[in-house]
């Protein structure tokens, strides 16, 4: 009876894990497909966002080559900044500069005041002075002083009572010009006949003009305010 009754047993769950490898195999033959599918799929678009990224670092890669391309020539780039700059401030007139040029020298005239004379026309006035600077800038003169005055864009040359001011500051005689640029260019233009330096000639005024090689010119040295006058902005960034 004991050996029926293990036999059957062991029948029983023979039948049982036969049964079960059945279940099994037929589930695995039914959603194996399916779910190898689905993984395949999964992987693919594992696989797109992975070239995706690599796309992505190899761009930065080249952009980073780039600017490491570009920091080798930041030195030529800051030293054509500086150089910008500096022509920036030698046109302002906040540096001191130095070449050839001439100095012109204007002084009242020595002679005594006759009976009848206007003592006007033995002193130099402001506006001898403005005349003489105009007719070098015309000349192409690159800087210019008055008495070392640095004469800018906004500097004025003007009488006020019995003295004349050049950038606020009072300047008396002898008044000393001097300006950087083509000697020969500078001298002709003021030596025409006809010019101001004629004129005073012809009044009694001392003028004297020398070429020189090299002379220095002082940097502005007052203060530049701008009360109502301000950059214009770009439409570009106005806009935004």
């Amino acid at each position: 009876m004991r050996n029926s009754s293990g036999k059957i047993s062991i029948m029983i769950v023979c039948i049982i894990v036969g049964i079960m490898l059945s279940v099994q195999f037929k589930t695995s033959e039914k959603y194996g497909p399916s779910l190898r599918t689905s993984r395949m799929e999964e992987l693919a678009l594992k696989n797109s966002t992975l070239l995706q990224e690599k796309e992505a670092l190899s761009k930065e890669v080249v952009s980073l080559r780039e600017k490491m391309t570009h920091i080798a020539s930041d030195s030529a780039l800051n030293a054509d900044l500086q150089e910008e700059l500096k022509k920036s401030n030698i046109a302002a007139g906040f540096i001191s500069v130095e070449g050839p040029g001439i100095i012109v020298t204007l002084n009242d005239s020595p002679r005594a005041i006759q009976p009848g004379d206007d003592p006007n026309s033995l002193l130099v006035h402001d506006e001898d002075i403005l005349f003489i600077v105009n007719e070098m800038k015309a000349s192409g003169a690159e800087a210019i002083c008055v008495n070392d005055e640095r004469i800018t864009a906004m500097s004025e040359i003007r009488c006020a009572g019995t003295t004349i001011l050049v950038n606020w500051n009072k300047i008396a005689p002898p008044f000393v010009i001097k300006a950087i640029g083509d000697p020969q260019m500078l001298e002709s233009g003021l030596l025409i006949r006809g010019g101001k330096l004629e004129e005073l000639k012809l009044y009694g005024l001392q003028t004297q003009v020398e070429r020189k090689d090299k002379l220095e010119i002082p940097a502005f040295t007052g203060a530049l305010k701008f009360q109502y006058t301000s950059p214009i902005q770009s439409k570009k960034k106005a806009d935004s």
